[in-house]
Parts: C-alpha cells; structure tokens; sequence
C-alpha cells in the first residue's frame, strides 16, 4: 500500500472515530413531558394515576397499607422528604432499571396487595 493511500485511510479513521465520539457525548437536551405523555406511560405501564388528594385520603385511613418511595437522589432525599417515606434512587434509564430490579423487589417486599407511589 502506498504511503498516500496510508495516510487518506488514516485520516478516514481519524474522522471517523472523531464523528462517533460526538455523536455518543454530545448533549441531548430532554424533550419537555407533557400531561399526554405522562398518561400514555401510565397506560402502557398498566399504572393507575391518582391525585395528591386521594394519596393524602389513603393515607390517613391506613397509614402501613401505602408505602412512599421517594425516588430522588440520596442526597435530595436527606434535604427533605414526606414522612415515613422511603428512598430508592431511580435513574431514568432501562439500564438502571434493570441493574436494580432486585433491590426493588426487595424493598417492596411480598405483599402484591400494598398501595404503592412511586414519587
């Protein structure tokens, strides 16, 4: 192979390696969720939505029969949260999710019947 078609295929490397680099690193701004969008997951999920109200309600009538999950950042768990509730930081992505699903499990114990929020 010649000298010129060493450095044409180097350079083609270089640039494509460079493209590839700040495709996967560059910064994604998040699309703004919009109401729709939160019910459309709700469904798919086979998630019921309820208001602050009907949570505050359920609460109050039986209090060990709602179990809280704050799933915020450790650290803005300790700056404040609803009492009695628990933490267990979730990332938002299928990943995290998935890497944790034990945990979850565990902290949600066995009893399927338990009124959960995630928050």
């Amino acid at each position: 192979m010649s000298g010129f078609k060493k450095t044409i295929l180097a350079v083609l490397a270089v640039v494509v390696t460079a493209g590839a680099l700040w495709f996967t690193n560059r910064a994604v701004t998040p699309k703004e969720a919009t109401w729709e969008d939160v019910v459309a997951e709700a469904q798919a999920g086979g998630y019921r939505l309820i208001t602050t109200q009907e949570v505050y309600a359920r609460y109050q009538r039986d209090p060990r029969g709602v179990l809280l999950v704050d799933t915020r950042q450790d650290w803005e768990y300790r700056g404040g949260h609803i009492q009695d509730a628990v933490n267990f930081p979730m990332e938002p992505t299928a990943w995290s999710r998935w890497r944790k699903a034990a945990s979850l499990e565990a902290l949600l114990g066995p009893d399927k019947e338990r009124f959960l929020v995630f928050y």
